[in-house]
């Protein structure tokens, strides 16, 4: 059973997906770290592979940028396909002070200034939340390798270029990073009576003059595509 937007059918995709922003980085994640990697989606290029990792079946794909392109690719997945388990493993810009490149946030929560959660009629505002299995597990697995880790609230933006002062804003209420998907994917997951985490990588800092290149991106997140992994083989 194909959609729109995906060429694979029931059963091609495993129960837990991985999934980067970038289609080429879910690419560089199946060819390092998967065993057997098919490719089961290329559908405008939003490469999706299915293997093993410690002899555990795993799925890795991309969702592209922003709000509604991941709410597609997961509502997706997790109602046609039948994933149970979606781990966003991105990039993020960080707000406070001691957080630095290179370092991992695990989003405990995901506030944002999109409307998205408005379709499911809920009185006031939705709180956007990850799964705590998913989230006890990833802290778990950073603490085995020792990574630079933070845990706390993040900021979900319709805007990448903004003509405002938020981001103070933001920073003064302990919000770690900016990014521009989680809260949809923890919206879907919650509606879907399914399981999401996001976990991010700084590559920038809005606040000082720091900022990987697309490259950097792609293929040195390795901690935070390890994490996921550690937490895909545990509930697999």
């Amino acid at each position: 059973m194909s959609t729109p937007h995906n060429s694979a059918e029931k059963g091609d995709i495993a129960k837990t997906v991985l999934m980067p922003g970038d289609p080429l980085r879910a690419k560089f994640i199946a060819e390092k770290y998967l065993e057997n990697p098919v490719c089961f989606n290329e559908v405008r290029g939003m490469l999706g592979f299915t293997g093993t990792y410690q002899g555990k079946r795993v799925s890795v794909m991309g969702h592209g940028m922003g709000i509604p392109s991941i709410a597609i690719y997961t509502y997706e997945l997790f109602n046609f396909y039948d994933v149970e388990n979606i781990i966003r493993i991105g990039s993020a810009g960080a707000l406070q002070d001691n957080v630095n490149l290179s370092d991992i946030v695990i989003a405990m929560s995901a506030t944002t200034d999109s409307n998205y959660a408005e379709q499911f009629g809920i009185p006031g505002h939705f709180a956007p939340t990850a799964d705590f299995g998913l989230l006890e597990k990833a802290v778990a697995a950073a603490r085995k390798i020792n990574a630079p880790f933070h845990v706390g609230s993040i900021n979900c933006s319709d805007t990448f270029y903004r003509n405002d002062d938020v981001s103070e804003k933001l920073k003064d209420m302990g919000i770690l990073c900016a990014e521009m998907e989680s809260a949809a994917l923890y919206c879907n997951a919650a509606k879907a009576h399914k399981h999401a985490l996001a976990i991010v990588t700084i590559s920038d800092h809005i606040f000082r003059d720091e900022v990987m290149s697309p490259e950097e991106r792609r293929t040195s997140f390795t901690q935070m595509m390890e994490i996921a992994l550690d937490v895909a083989v545990q509930i697999s």
